[in-house]
């Protein structure tokens, strides 16, 4: 399926060519042939003397210690395409001129991959392929990578009271990042992964062939699907199953310090959480609180932040059943529908119009470093209270703990390259966030995650220690170059994908066998 692209007005301002550089001028001449009647060469391609070159480059990171960055080399170019057949060109061109592509959706990705390169590079930034069409009848949708979360999700609210899709709780994350990493949210319980509702998509490959499922394969719709999609190549549309939501649904968030127990609810609720019905799903946001004076002493905060897919009259006896010492109210909960649920859950304030989901700028914008866990037993409270500890010694960290458990149970490992099914009680996301966007604060914090993340090796999973993809850390291991070895990448790869890994890379040594679709992460091609 192909869709009718819509152009932003602020990209259709005329600019100034006048001191194109050599690297300009041959993409132009090499990508022209392929420009609809209608295209200008400005009006899509943008070198660092362009008027709009600063703004499109920092429109769209969303961790802050990457604005600015003096560790990446600035893109050559900047490609914001309107049509599907100028990123086909920005492809082969790129390929020939010898100069490697990063391709832009929401731009949240933690390390930057998506706009940083220590070599000659360009941006393919699809901010402009951004539709959605939903059909209510089929119920299905087609949605564009460079349309985020929010705007998917507002266009299903527009449609229907009663669909919903499974996907993350930022509504600026962009579509093309997250479903081809996994992505979960609220949903996950009731109906997996974003990656497990897309039934087909269309990707441009190396050679500039536009493939859907069918013409693809199984083997590379597979992977895409969970592997990562900068890999393998362009992805330009996602086809998705919508998924069946009541016409209310209830949310609350009860929040509780160390004083007032938060050490023993945390405790008890990782016995609990995975097995939960699967229209309850409970995550517990950690963070530290206080100003650390004599009026206001520093504390730990755990915050019980629920969504479930019906009324209170039915949440209140599960709770009383499962998780008594919560002590839930009917006063704590609020009913509303689905998607108002949406707006919740990202932390908007109640009452705000369903437009805010069509915000490009992130509610809670931060300089930050993060790290994940996957959890298989049990935490005990005195590795808890460690935790606590450590925090205290912060400004600003977070601990999310998203409970597994439910249709994730019920997913083989191996259905996509996402691994992490049965047998995990919940991931677990730290985050450090810091005011000063400077190598000196951004080391003090680092260090101290990275301390955090050795603290709690004995109550992680085991052999791998995993981590979600999406949740990018170079911690981790990063590929050296070109030609990285399977046993270098396996030292990240299993890591994310576990048994997957070696799937993935047969994948991509066929379809991109020069390893062209490549950043720190991305997965190999290996030749025997």
């Amino acid at each position: 399926m192909r869709f009718a692209v819509k152009a932003f007005l602020s990209l259709l301002i005329i600019i100034s060519c006048a001191n194109s550089s050599p690297v300009h001028e041959n993409f132009v001449n090499c990508m022209s042939p392929s420009f609809n009647p209608y295209t200008k060469s400005f009006e899509i391609i943008f070198t660092a003397e362009s008027p709009l070159y600063s703004d499109l480059l920092q429109s769209s990171p969303q961790n802050l210690r990457w604005v600015n960055s003096t560790t990446s080399n600035n893109p050559l170019l900047i490609i914001a395409p309107f049509h599907e057949s100028e990123i086909q060109a920005a492809v082969l061109c790129s390929k020939k001129q010898g100069v490697q592509v990063r391709v832009r959706s929401g731009g949240h990705d933690y390390e930057g991959l998506s706009y940083l390169c220590q070599t000659p590079f360009i941006i393919i930034d699809l901010r402009n392929f951004r539709a959605v069409e939903i059909d209510i009848a089929d119920e299905s949708a087609w949605v564009q990578s460079g349309a985020t979360l929010g705007e998917l999700y507002y266009a299903i609210g527009r449609k229907s009271r009663v669909h919903g899709f499974p996907a993350g709780i930022c509504p600026t994350v962009g579509i093309g990042g997250h479903f081809s990493g996994g992505g979960f949210g609220t949903l996950l319980r009731k109906y997996g992964l974003a990656a497990d509702n897309v039934v087909d998509a269309f990707l441009i490959d190396v050679n500039g062939r536009i493939l859907d499922r069918k013409a693809m394969g199984e083997d590379l719709f597979w992977a895409i699907r969970g592997g990562g999609g900068a890999s393998f190549g362009v992805i330009l549309s996602w086809k998705i199953k919508l998924v069946k939501v009541p016409p209310i649904v209830t949310v609350f968030t009860v929040s509780k310090t160390i004083e007032q127990g938060a050490t023993e609810l945390v405790h008890r609720w990782q016995y609990i959480a995975d097995k939960l019905h699967e229209d309850l799903f409970i995550r517990i946001i950690v963070q530290n609180v206080g100003a650390g004076t004599r009026t206001n002493p520093k504390t730990i905060q755990a915050s019980f932040n629920s969504l479930f897919l019906g009324g209170i009259d039915r949440l209140i006896p599960l709770m009383n059943q499962n998780f008594p010492e919560l002590g839930l109210k009917a006063a704590d909960c609020t009913q509303m529908t689905w998607i108002e649920s949406t707006l919740y859950t990202a932390g908007f304030p109640r009452g705000s119009p369903l437009e805010v989901l069509l915000n490009k700028t992130q509610l809670y914008e931060a300089i930050f470093k993060a790290k994940s866990d996957y959890i298989t037993e049990p935490i005990p409270e005195d590795g808890l209270r460690g935790i606590w500890q450590r925090f205290l010694e912060e400004e600003l960290v977070y601990l999310i703990m998203d409970p597994y458990g439910g249709r994730m149970n019920d997913i083989l490992e191996s259905e996509t390259p996402f691994p992490h099914r049965k047998g995990n009680l919940y991931n677990m996301q730290y985050m450090v966030k810091w005011r000063v966007n400077g190598v000196r604060e951004a080391n003090k914090h680092v260090h101290w995650i990275r301390m955090l993340y050795r603290y709690m090796t004995p109550y992680a999973s085991k052999s791998p220690r995993s981590a979600y993809f999406n949740y990018r850390d170079l911690d981790l291991g990063r590929n050296k170059d070109v030609n990285t070895s399977y046993l270098e990448a396996c030292v990240w790869g299993m890591k994310y994908f576990k048994g997957n890994f070696k799937r993935l890379v047969q994948v991509k040594s066929k379809i991109d066998p020069g390893n062209f679709f490549r950043n720190e992460q991305s997965i190999p091609s290996i030749h025997e």
